[in-house]
């Protein structure tokens, strides 16, 4: 069996981290290091997949969940629009191999997310 990975050690409370929204599957946290005014996390409450092509393959239905989600908290936090973002294996920046979405909005910069 795997170690915990760093998010499902926050949805248990090992770690502090302030979950923003939660569905039941999926929960939401601030990004650490946010790239725009809105930078939140949606995760699976499962560490089963490590990345999104794992998770469409085997649980579209989660990714589903994920979207609604993320919708929702670009709604609750900002206008509506937003940026969802997958990084899919370390060469494009993926750090934690545990699926999670990255949700950016509020007056998104072109230049001060790399283009």
């Amino acid at each position: 069996m795997s170690e915990p990975s760093i998010f499902t050690r926050i949805l248990t409370g090992e770690i502090p981290a302030e979950i923003v929204g939660e569905s039941a599957n999926v929960f939401a946290i601030r990004d650490i290091a946010p790239q725009a005014p809105v930078h939140l996390l949606v995760i699976p409450k499962t560490q089963e997949f490590r990345d999104v092509v794992e998770l469409a393959a085997a649980a579209p239905a989660l990714m589903a969940e994920m979207v609604a989600l993320a919708r929702s908290l670009a709604v609750e936090h900002s206008d509506g629009d937003f940026r969802l973002i997958f990084n899919t294996g370390e060469g494009a920046g993926q750090t934690v191999f545990h699926v999670h979405a990255h949700v950016l909005s509020g007056s998104l910069n072109e230049k001060s997310l790399g283009g």
